[in-house]
This record gives C-alpha cells, sequence and structure tokens, in this order.
C-alpha cells in the first residue's frame, strides 16, 4: 500500500493510493497514520478494510495538499556519512559504525510545502535521503528479524543549514532541525512494495539542474544493519523514522560550495518512491495573519 495524509497543514486527514493511482480518503476507519496505528496491526486491518471499502470510500482531488504521509513520530534517526561517494566527496573516512544524529520532529512537512530559510540563515544545503518508517516497537533488534519491525520506506529531503551545523559548536541537530527542513513523501510505500531497498536510484536536481544521481548499492550501512544498531542505544517505537544518509552531490562539497537562495525549486526522487518539489522562501517574522492562514502541523 502507498499510505498518504491530505489536507491543510495541522488539519491533515489518512489516505492512500490506490493501484490504479486514485486517491482515497480512508478517515472512516483510522484517525491518523501514528504510533496507535502501526503499534495495533493498523497496516493488516487496513488492507482488509480497503478490500471491502475501496469502491465506496470518498476520492481525494489530485490538487489537494499532501502532508507528510505519518503523523509527527516520537524521533528522527539520522545516519551520516552513509554513502561511500558522499564520504569520498566530504574527505571523510568511511565510519566503522554508523554515525547517528537526530532532527527536531518539529521540521516535518509535506512533501511540496515550501522550504524556508531559518532567521540568520546562509548556507541551506540539500540531501535527497531513503528514509525507514518503524511500524513494531523494539531494542536491542537482531539484525535478521529487523526489517519485521519496519512499516515500509518514504522519500526524505534532509536539509541542512552548514553554519548552525558545523561552524555553531556542539552537536550537528542544530543545523537541520529547522522548521520545514523534513519534508517527507508524497507516499509511504509499505515494505511488501519494495522488498529490496539495495538498487534504489535516487536524484536531486537545484532549479532543473542534477546535483545529486547515485543509487542505495552506494550505502555502506544497509537498511537491515541500521535498523539494528539504532536499536542497540534506544527503543524504537511505531511511526519513529530512521533518515539513511545522503549521496554525493552536495551544495556543500562543490568547489566552490553553492547553497540555496529565496526563489530556488529543489526536486528529488527514489525510485518507487515518488517525487517531490519545494520551493525555496526568505524567513518572515510570525504575524497574527501567519499564524491564522498557517496552523501548526
Amino acid at each position: 500500500m502507498k499510505l498518504i495524509r491530505f489536507g491543510e497543514p495541522g488539519r491533515e486527514n489518512p489516505g492512500l493510493i490506490t493501484e490504479d493511482a486514485r486517491r482515497l480518503d480512508v478517515s472512516s476507519f483510522v484517525s491518523d497514520y501514528d504510533e496507535a496505528f502501526f503499534s495495533n496491526d493498523g497496516l493488516p486491518r487496513l488492507k482488509h478494510w480497503l478490500k471491502e471499502n475501496a469502491a465506496s470510500a470518498p476520492r481525494v482531488a489530485q490538487s489537494v495538499r499532501l502532508g507528510s504521509p505519518i503523523s509527527r513520530p516520537s524521533k528522527i534517526v539520522c545516519i551520516g556519512v552513509n554513502f561511500r561517494d558522499h564520504a569520498k566527496e566530504s574527505k571523510m573516512e568511511i565510519p566503522k559504525e554508523p554515525v547517528i544524529f537526530f532532527k527536531a520532529t518539529t521540521s516535518l512537512v509535506g512533501p511540496n510545502d515550501d522550504l524556508v530559510i531559518p532567521k540568520n540563515g546562509r548556507e541551506v544545503d540539500w540531501e535527497v535521503e531513503l528514509a525507514v518508517v518503524i511500524g513494531r516497537k523494539g531494542s536491542y533488534i537482531e539484525r535478521e528479524d529487523a526489517l519485521e519491525h519496519v512499516a515500509g520506506y518514504v522519500l526524505h529531503n534532509d536539509y541542512s543549514e552548514r553554519v548552525f551545523q558545523l561552524e555553531r559548536g556542539g552537536q550537528w541537530v542544530k543545523g537541520k532541525s529547522a522548521d520545514t527542513f523534513a519534508p517527507l513523501g508524497p507516499f509511504l510505500a509499505t515494505r511488501d512494495e519494495i522488498p529490496d531497498t539495495s538498487q534504489l536510484g535516487m536524484w536531486l536536481k537545484v532549479n532543473g539542474v542534477c546535483r545529486q544521481r547515485s543509487s542505495t548499492r552506494e550505502m555502506i550501512f544497509d537498511v537491515p544493519t541500521l535498523v539494528s544498531y539504532v536499536s542497540q542505544f534506544m527503543t524504537l517505537l511505531p511511526g519513529d523514522v530512521i533518515s539513511t544518509g545522503t549521496p554525493a552531490g552536495v551544495g556543500l562539497g562543490m568547489k566552490p560550495p553553492q547553497y540555496l537562495k529565496a526563489g530556488d525549486v529543489v526536486g528529488l526522487g527514489i525510485d518507487q518512491l515518488g517525487e517531490s518539489r519545494q520551493t525555496v522562501v526568505a524567513w518572515q517574522p510570525i504575524t497574527t495573519d501567519t499564524v491564522s492562514s498557517h496552523p501548526a502541523r
């Protein structure tokens, strides 16, 4: 199945995309794609419900905004320097163990929402990534059992503000967590849709110019290894996200480095996970009008 959430920011409803590309509203069956949904066998129950109700479920117009395909999770765990070509362009050694950092869950937005340059941001960079959504609670998961804990996969652009990340001291989370820095989607593809994640093509363009083109075969640590590894240090809850790293071609690695500015358009995609598109806009102070027209996510 391909899960979507649709509607205005903060008021999204759950839906799905059928095999014939129809968008269906499934809010009569489930209130949201959240920890409770995944914990309570939501995916198999939804699949059964779909067989009985697909014909009568309300349609969702193609013009309706898509939000993140999952509601705000307990955590977004990111993996750094996990592609051989990216390590090479960054002049970094191949890590002996996965590099882990966090991204604030408040950075989560829909796949085609604007990317807002944060206040005082100067070096905003792009990173196309394969993200894993956890479907079953687990800790100390063995690698051979790891995929049983995966609900599915989703396209993620792991935006970064490099000054905040690399020059402001402390951990990378400061450069990863601005609002709008984690567009997910357009949909979550359940694990049965993508039984093999080892050969997925990935690409990203800025203003139509290709900046990243690679494949998950460049990953140093694969999905089962990462799920198992992260679970050695923290309990993974249903709905949690593990973003598996980016290939070569980020702005930081260009000579000279190039970063995003207001008006730029970033497009990206991964095989079998669709495409997304973000327009870059400048930060503006929040006003009463802004709050009323853009409710909390």
